[in-house]
């Protein structure tokens, strides 16, 4: 059963009485959370200070610690995750910037990680996979409405539009040439 994320706390309102205590399990706290899955610098201190037996100076303090450590980098976390995406699913700029930025993360490292994982995994490749598994699950557009839903489909994963009409005019070129080379 899920459990309801607490709302933070006002720092007002949280009284630590035992600083040392408070720090160390914070930091066992985010250590558990990191082990779960890597985590951008803003979601950590999102979590940790849904407790109220910590405040934003203790979880300051153990985040630069963890900075230190080499076990939060919001520049390696926003690449490895904008790679890790395009491989699961095939999808556009606009798709993998709208989940990135979901993350907590700088302009400046989404912007970065978008790039980087864009050099090592081309936006024409990626339309092309997602083409190819649409036509093996869908098949083929055969009319007018079809070659929309599959248009839209591709809007959707976050391709851009140029690259879907030119990718899917060079398609309908291949099916025109491919079947008066049969004949």
């Amino acid at each position: 059963m899920w459990r309801k994320r607490r709302e933070s706390i006002p720092d007002q309102e949280r009284v630590i009485k035992d600083p040392d205590r408070a720090r160390e399990r914070t930091m066992h706290r985010a250590v558990k959370l990191l082990a779960a899955k890597p985590r951008s610098v803003g979601e950590l201190r999102e979590r940790l200070l849904e407790k109220n037996w910590t405040n934003a100076e203790i979880v300051d303090t153990v985040i630069v610690k963890l900075e230190e450590y080499k076990y939060l980098d919001d520049r390696q976390f926003a690449s490895d995750l904008a790679v890790s995406k395009l491989r699961q699913k095939p999808q556009g700029k606009r798709k993998l910037q709208q989940s990135l930025s979901q993350k907590k993360l700088s302009k400046e490292n989404v912007e970065d990680a978008i790039r980087t994982a864009f050099e090592k995994m081309p936006e024409t490749d990626l339309i092309d996979k997602a083409i190819e598994k649409r036509i093996r699950s869908k098949g083929k557009p055969e009319t007018r409405e079809d070659t929309k839903k599959f248009f839209d489909h591709l809007l959707r994963q976050g391709f851009d539009l140029d690259l879907i009409r030119s990718r899917l005019s060079t398609l309908s070129k291949k099916d025109l040439f491919g079947d008066l080379i049969a004949e």
